[in-house]
This record gives structure tokens, C-alpha cells and sequence, in this order.
């Protein structure tokens, strides 16, 4: 399969997070969506299954501004009535109940299958649709400083793994799959060079590196903020789109770049 070639011919030059499914399991995976629920309960599960309908929603259309519409709240009130089947899993499995603490009091992964039909049913009646196809794989391209130390995130260095991690956690909501590059595939540029490395070029080195499109980005501490200022940048259709979020810790920021990208990607505009 085309998506499964691809990855293959690149992971010799990237690490990636989040492999891509084939086809078929990428079609299904799409349609579903978790939350955190406290026990197994009917209260709990109803609240679950609104939050699960926001997010495959958004993951389904990339647009994550349809959350905010005001026919939302008609929906959530029905979103019982939109789930095809649910599940649960104990994430204390293994763990002994202890005092008087019952199952109710456990938090569960509240998973939802939804049909396909009916989620583009939805979208359609939110003025908005699928963002069906293969999704690109994109390269992150992005430098962190903090006081004296300032570096690029790459692939092959033990320097920066936890926001590696982060932003792996980052695109599973959003079936987005990101990769960074080595040290030797940077072409040279530092961590300054790569703040203001023109777009095109970043995008011809993800596709040298395997991938299919850049995005930029710089986090920087900032101790009045109390917290990173990130700045992103991606192309589309010969347009770069810009966006920042201050004040935050580096896990909302990367939610922040994989949100923006695909606002981007699906072509619903600026993030």
C-alpha cells in the first residue's frame, strides 16, 4: 500500500511517532474516539460519550473550531444516540480495590465506535465534511530554548526524548503521524538558521528525509509568561500560515502545532 511504502522508505532517515495503518485500519480508527470516565456508570458514561463526539468530530474533519458552534449543544444532548458501540477498560487493571472504594470510583477508558455514514451525516449538517484520503506525514522541524541552552529537537539525540514523548501524545487524537529528522539531515542549519529557513526549503528536506511536508516551530521559556511561547509555521497551496501560543506548558504546545496543522492540512484555514 502506498502509505505503508512510504513509511518504510523513510524510517531509515526519521524517527516517527504514531506508525500509520494500513487502509483499512486507518478507515476505522478514524471513526472512533476515547475518554477518562470515572467508573461504568450511566451519569459518567453520558457525559463520556459527549466529550467522544466532540473529538471525532474534529478528528474525522480536522476543523477544530466545529467544538465551538452553537449547534453543538443540540448534539451532545443526543450523543448517546450516535455511538454504533462503546467499551471500557480499568486503567487501575491489576490493581487491587482498596478501602471502600468501588468500581464507580475507578478511571476507565471510555472508547467509542461511531458509523462512518453517520459522522459525515454530521459534519454535513455542521457545514462541514470528511478529511478523507492518505494523511501526510510531517516532519517537525523545531528549535527549544530555555535560559543559556538552546538546541534543535532532532531524532538521534537522548537531549529533549520527554518532548518527543509529548508531542507523540499530541497526534493521536487527531490521526496525524509526525517524524523528526536527524542531525545530518539539517543541512547545516542551527537552531537560528531553522527560525527563519524559508518554508520551501524545510519542505524539500522532509521529502529528501521521507516525509511529505514541513512545519517549523520555536518554543522559548519565557519566566513573566510562566511558561513557553511557541511559534509554528506550515505551507499550503503557496501559502505559509503563522500561528503562536504563550504562557503554556511544552504538552499544550505541541497540541496547540498538531491542532494547527491540521486545521491547515484538511483545508479549513487558518488555525
Amino acid at each position: 500500500m502506498a502509505g505503508v511504502s512510504r513509511l518504510v522508505a523513510g524510517l531509515a532517515g526519521l524517527l516517527f511517532l504514531g506508525v500509520a495503518p494500513a487502509a483499512a485500519e486507518a478507515a476505522s480508527e478514524l471513526y472512533l474516539a476515547q475518554t477518562i470516565v470515572t467508573g461504568t456508570g450511566e451519569a459518567n458514561r453520558e457525559i463520556g460519550f459527549k466529550d467522544c463526539l466532540d473529538k471525532v468530530l474534529v478528528k474525522v474533519s480536522g476543523d477544530q473550531r466545529l467544538t465551538q458552534k452553537p449547534e453543538m449543544l443540540a448534539l451532545r444532548n443526543k450523543a448517546a444516540d450516535f455511538v454504533q458501540s462503546f467499551r471500557y477498560r480499568d486503567r487501575l487493571e491489576g490493581v487491587p480495590i482498596h478501602d471502600e472504594q468501588g468500581t464507580h470510583d475507578r478511571p476507565h477508558d471510555l472508547t467509542c465506535l461511531y458509523k462512518p455514514t453517520v459522522v459525515d451525516k454530521l459534519l454535513a449538517q455542521l457545514g462541514s465534511k470528511p478529511w478523507h484520503g492518505e494523511r501526510p506525514l510531517i516532519a517537525v522541524f523545531i528549535t527549544a530554548e530555555q535560559g543559556a541552552q538552546h538546541f534543535v529537537l532532532t531524532a538521534d539525540e537522548d537531549r529533549g526524548q520527554s518532548m518527543r514523548e509529548s508531542f507523540a501524545n499530541a497526534t493521536a487524537p487527531l490521526s496525524v503521524y509526525v517524524s523528526f529528522p536527524k542531525a545530518d539531515q539539517l543541512a547545516g542549519l542551527d537552531d537560528k538558521a531553522l527560525r527563519t529557513a524559508d518554508m520551501a526549503k524545510l519542505d524539500q528536506l522532509a521529502r529528501q528525509a521521507g516525509a511529505d511536508r514541513a512545519l517549523a516551530g520555536s518554543i522559548v521559556w519565557n519566566d513573566k509568561e510562566l511558561g513557553w511561547i511557541a511559534d509554528w509555521r506550515l505551507a499550503e497551496h503557496g501559502k505559509t500560515y503563522q500561528w503562536q501560543v504563550r504562557g503554556v506548558s511544552f504538552d499544550e504546545a505541541f497540541r496547540v502545532a498538531v491542532k494547527g496543522a491540521a486545521q491547515i492540512l484538511s483545508g479549513n484555514g487558518q488555525p
